[in-house]
């Protein structure tokens, strides 16, 4: 098996990750198969995948290598692009890892791709987990990996497992691995609990960063994945702040004199744009988070707002009503050259730029429908998603080929309000799915990739 150096052992945050997770991993690939889903494509159709448990050790760790299984197929299944087999139909239940498969046996299921791997402790007390995928009509292994983490870690290596296959199948990098933070919300209308949540991107592990004794509001992630920015109100007087996600720790990132909107971090993290409220006029400021100088970008009558940085920090998408309409607008980072780039009929809000730059998701809304869409930088090529009676806020998986946002039904004849949700919708716009929260939910912001 060749050795490889593990993602976990780079960067400036090894001893923080090293000394969290404890996790490593060694892996071989085989001559390249030709096994592909094009994900730039309309609709595609499922690919047929066999994933096997994991074989354990003993009865204890053949349940752990069956929820890592079990992960990983809802991973998949998830995505739209993968149909994991029923294992019911599996001819052979337990393929041994040390042996070539008997690729009949999946041939016949017409399954595409097979996965099989396994489950042991070591004398340190650290769990092993090995896996192969394969290309079962090439008959080639695409890849394998082997991992040690504590036990406790099983279920982010499942993730990471995942992420291997969906790239090594698609092409592009996977989003398994990666968490959302959101606004949970609880209570009457006229009583409403809003706290500070974040799960892993299934909704597993959820828990909540904040007690809702204070109102909190959109949530976002720095780069480093260890903070978020949000706004809070404390004595009902707005702030934003900044929120350590590994310590628990928040510090107010500035007292600003009027009302403050939608922090978001630079792509290098260095600076917090947002929009700010003074004296009827709302314009968009950024934050220099070292030196705490702040630099106003707009200067204008018009309500600027919603900023977001382009991937590469050189330009700033935001929504304006400086044309009469709420419309989008694009500048330079330094708030030169802003230009519109919505035409179409309606009203625009909330756009954010994809992590590949490529696109710009957007809010619109039309005649009383709201949705969810994308155009390019440019303005063309708009596309509508979904739409419904309120849906709003969208933001990026950290491959670009998938949105969350909230949807809130209609009221209840009663008068009480309609529940609120988190989706997830790829770009085709035809797999949508519900992310299960413990109350209604609201303001989803997706975590960058781990790296």
């Amino acid at each position: 098996m060749t050795t490889v150096t593990s993602k976990y052992q780079k960067g400036k945050r090894l001893s923080f990750i090293l000394g969290l997770l404890g996790l490593f991993f060694l892996g071989s690939e085989m001559a390249s198969a030709e096994l592909r889903i094009d994900v730039t494509q309309g609709r595609a159709d499922p690919m047929p995948i066999a994933l096997n448990d994991f074989v354990g050790v003993d009865d204890n760790y053949n349940q752990v290598g069956s929820d890592i299984s079990q992960v990983i197929a809802q991973n998949l299944e998830r995505s739209g692009l993968f149909a994991p087999i029923n294992k019911e139909a599996f001819i052979k239940k337990a393929v041994p890892l040390d042996r070539r498969p008997e690729f009949s046996n999946w041939k016949v299921l017409n399954a595409q791709a097979m996965v099989h791997g396994r489950v042991n402790i070591e004398a340190d007390g650290r769990l092993n987990i090995q896996f192969r995928l394969w290309d079962t009509f090439a008959e080639q292994q695409m890849v394998g990996n082997s991992y040690f983490t504590t036990p406790k870690n099983w279920r982010r290596v499942a993730h990471i497992i995942s992420d291997l296959i969906y790239k090594r199948i698609t092409g592009e990098d996977g989003y398994f691995d990666t968490r959302i933070v959101y606004i949970s919300e609880s209570g009457s209308k006229d009583r409403r609990r809003k706290r500070l949540a974040i799960m892993d991107q299934d909704g597993a592990n959820h828990r909540f960063l904040t007690d809702g004794s204070d109102l909190v509001l959109t949530p976002r992630f720095s780069p480093t994945m260890q903070e978020i920015t949000y706004l809070g109100y404390y004595n009902k007087k707005p702030r934003v702040y900044i929120f350590n996600i590994d310590t628990g720790q928040q510090e107010v990132l500035g007292d600003f004199p009027g009302m403050t909107f939608a922090p978001r971090f630079s792509p290098d993290g260095s600076k917090v744009i947002m929009s700010l409220a003074k004296n009827g006029v709302t314009d968009i400021y950024t934050m220099d988070l070292a030196t705490r100088r702040v630099r106003r970008l707009t200067n204008s009558p018009a309500i600027d707002t919603s900023p977001t940085f382009s991937p590469d920090g050189a330009r700033v998408v935001f929504n304006s009503d400086r044309g009469g309409t709420q419309q989008i607008y694009v500048m330079n980072a330094n708030g030169k050259s802003v230009k519109r780039i919505s035409f179409g009929d309606g009203r625009y809000a909330t756009p954010v730029w994809s992590p590949r730059g490529d696109l710009i998701a957007f809010t619109k809304m039309r005649k009383g429908v709201f949705s969810i869409g994308v155009m390019k930088p440019d303005g063309t090529g708009e596309r509508i998603l979904t739409s419904g009676y309120l849906v709003e806020s969208p933001t990026w998986a950290p491959n670009g080929r998938v949105l969350i946002f909230f949807r809130q039904m209609r009221p209840k004849a009663n008068g009480r309000s309609g529940s609120v949700k988190l989706f997830s919708i790829d770009l085709t716009g035809f797999n949508e799915r519900e992310i299960i929260t413990p109350n209604d939910a609201s303001d989803p912001a997706w975590s960058p990739l781990n790296n």
